[in-house]
């Protein structure tokens, strides 16, 4: 009512206002004259209104649940969670965040958490000098001189404060991985910075946390009384309204399966993170990306760039080939991976491809170039090479850390993965390269380490120790290993494009008025490769721009919205078709069962009680997934299995692999069942 009775006024004042001067008479005629005209305009104003409120009537009808807020965020990760507290800050009456899994962090979950920051406080403290003219040229380079420098050094000078406030909010509390007792470190997993500017805070509660960043934004988002956080809800579609502004997403809650209409006051933040979780798109744009193991979330689908694309996003269709990989990446599960080398080169072993040959100098120590080298690998995959004398040349020098950790223990997370064998023949039999092939490569090798110089490779035979080669051996002995190591994927580099105010930009460059994208999602910033520290910052340092920017900047109008010309094809998101029936479930007897699968850090042990010859109860006896990324499947899977009687149902988006041991448990108990034992 309050709005139609504004228009109303509005349109009696201005019919009013045109209609002055002139003497008595005319006056009179013309008030007369116009006292009709307003009210007949008056009147198509209602109308005009009545229209207006019926449609969005409508409109919201259309939905389950309708909410307002000033500022809507799409993700709950490092970007979404510092884009948030950044809008309360700035004086944002409401934020809704809008998160599809049961937890915040998004790839925040998936990583130990090492930043990165050039004149930072922790650099003061540890007496080491830097530049931030240092930092963006570092990150230039590493990114193959890619990058949008304008982004970079943005992103350089708000980092800065980023860490500041983290430090100052909690950090300074953490326990760091130091070298030489300095929180200022090296990282070698990354190509190296000129300078020590990498920081490895440990989380307080590892239970639940990966990332000191996690823990602390978490905390503090949890202290603003203006900030919620809708959880199992995926938004599907953005709406622009006819003002040309993009200011509603549309939602839908898989735990209450309705649907929720998000209306924004000032403007939507997206902050879905990339499409690391995606096979597809990575097959798509990267030769073999199809076979790359996922590091993180599958959540990280990239369907958040589709849906912007939708209301003209510009995404640069060749950016999206940049997708960084580490040459490590051990597979735990299928499809699913974890940096885990073995590191056997280090002390004499080799790499070799599918074919049985070599292909790069294993000792190098630049990362980047041994990256792009097993990408272009038959199915991204090396197989590492050694004997029993390597693996103790690599003991004794204390560089057999991740081999101690994951592989040598029964129980450790790559201990199947190891063949052994006595004979090179027998080997390559059990890995399935070509045996003639792998004998040559393999003499050819030994040959130049007799040499003692270098080989076509340019690896090092000298007997130089570094820290990439601290022992020098042949292949040769009385048992030969090998271990598959592939190309593994943790984020992705490209997605929208934006202007320096993190307004997402349309193909002509023009912001799309109230549309904002911060952290993965975004893409062209770094380069085609990653710079260490990055994937965590980046996020935290844009989506604090982001949140500022959002309050208070000005809300413009722009042109009807409509999709970009390039949009990813639908089929990239499309999940394949199960390949098995639905588990028949007739027949199984009363009684309470038992079965045992192998889970994340250890065995996952499930029970399974059937009565009236239904399922009655699943119960996971004992586990050894991580809290925070498994917890909701190991509480909702069970639970929907009872109801629906059956093992086929979804699993929890984010916890797939820890949903699917669940239901092979089942599986395997309700095998038992049929037999009644």
């Amino acid at each position: 009512m309050k709005k139609r009775a504004t228009a109303l006024v509005l349109a009696m004042s201005m019919v009013l206002a045109g209609c002055s001067g002139g003497n008595a008479a005319q006056e009179t005629t013309t008030a007369k004259e116009t006292e009709t005209q307003a009210a007949t305009q008056a009147a198509e104003t209602e109308s005009a209104v009545q229209e207006t409120e019926a449609e969005e009537d409508k409109d919201d009808q259309s939905y389950d649940q309708v909410k307002e807020a000033d500022v809507i965020i799409v993700g709950a990760g490092g970007a979404g969670l510092a884009a948030a507290i950044a809008a309360a800050d700035e004086g944002a009456d409401s934020i809704i965040i809008v998160e599809k899994l049961a937890k915040t962090g998004g790839s925040l979950n998936f990583t130990s958490g090492s930043m990165s920051g050039a004149e930072t406080i922790i650099q003061e403290l540890d007496g080491i000098e830097d530049t931030k003219e240092s930092y963006i040229q570092d990150i230039l380079s590493n990114g193959a001189q890619l990058g949008d420098k304008e982004l970079i050094q943005i992103f350089v000078d708000e980092d800065v404060d980023a860490i500041q406030w983290l430090w100052d909010h909690g950090l300074s509390e953490y326990t760091f991985s130091e070298q030489n007792g300095l929180k200022s470190v090296f990282a070698p997993e990354h190509q190296l910075y000129s300078v020590q500017r990498t920081y490895k805070p440990k989380a307080m509660d590892p239970t639940k946390y990966k990332s000191a960043v996690h823990e602390i934004l978490d905390k503090e988002v949890a202290g603003y009384d203006n900030i919620s956080i809708d959880y199992y809800t995926e938004v599907t579609e953005l709406l622009g309204n006819d003002k040309g502004q993009v200011l509603t997403a549309v939602g839908y809650n898989s735990d209450t399966k309705e649907t929720v209409r998000y209306n924004a006051k000032k403007g939507i933040i997206m902050a879905t993170g990339g499409y690391s979780g995606n096979p597809k798109i990575m097959g798509e744009y990267a030769r073999h990306g199809d076979k790359y193991l996922v590091g993180g979330a599958d959540s990280a689908d990239g369907k958040g760039i589709r849906i912007m694309q939708n209301v003209g996003a510009k995404v640069d269709e060749e950016k999206m080939s940049y997708i960084p990989t580490f040459p490590m990446g051990l597979e735990y599960s299928e499809g699913k991976g974890a940096i885990g080398d073995v590191y056997m080169w280090k002390a004499g072993g080799i790499y070799v491809n599918q074919e049985g040959r070599r292909f790069i100098n294993e000792t190098l120590d630049e990362v980047v170039p041994r990256e792009t080298a097993l990408e272009e690998q038959t199915d991204a995959v090396q197989y590492n090479i050694f004997t029993d004398k390597i693996i103790e040349d690599l003991k004794a020098g204390n560089g057999a850390f991740m081999w101690d950790y994951y592989y040598e223990p029964e129980d450790g997370m790559g201990h199947k993965l190891i063949r052994s064998a006595g004979s090179l023949e027998e080997l390559a039999d059990m890995i399935g390269v070509p045996k003639d092939a792998l004998a040559e490569t393999v003499n050819t090798y030994n040959a130049a380490v007799e040499s003692g110089g270098t080989d076509e490779f340019g690896r090092d035979f000298s007997g130089t120790p570094t820290a990439y080669s601290l022992a020098v051996n042949k292949i040769e002995g009385d048992k030969y290993y090998a271990v598959p190591i592939k190309a593994l994927v943790v984020m992705t580099l490209g997605g929208v494009s934006v202007n320096k105010d993190m307004q997402v930009v349309d193909e002509s460059g023009s912001a799309i008025p109230g549309l904002y994208a911060a952290g993965e999602v975004v893409g062209g910033i770094w380069g085609k490769f990653v710079s260490g520290g990055t994937g965590v910052m980046g996020p935290v340092a844009f989506g604090r721009i982001t949140g500022r920017n959002v309050v208070n900047m000005d809300l413009a109008e722009g042109q009807p919205v409509k999709a970009a010309s390039f949009v990813l094809k639908e089929e990239l998101f499309e999940k394949e078709a199960a390949a098995e029936e639905g588990y028949d479930v007739t027949g199984i007897k009363d009684g309470s069962y038992e079965a045992t699968v192998d889970g994340q850090n250890g065995d996952m042990v499930v029970q399974v009680v059937v009565e009236g010859g239904k399922i009655a109860q699943v119960i996971i006896v004992s586990n050894h997934e991580t809290e925070n990324i498994a917890g909701s499947a190991l509480e909702k899977v069970p639970a929907a299995i009872v109801e629906a009687g059956s093992p086929d149902v979804d699993g929890v988006t984010g916890a797939t692999l820890t949903s699917e041991r669940v239901k092979e448990a089942v599986r395997m108990c309700l095998d038992q069942a049929k037999k009644g034992n």
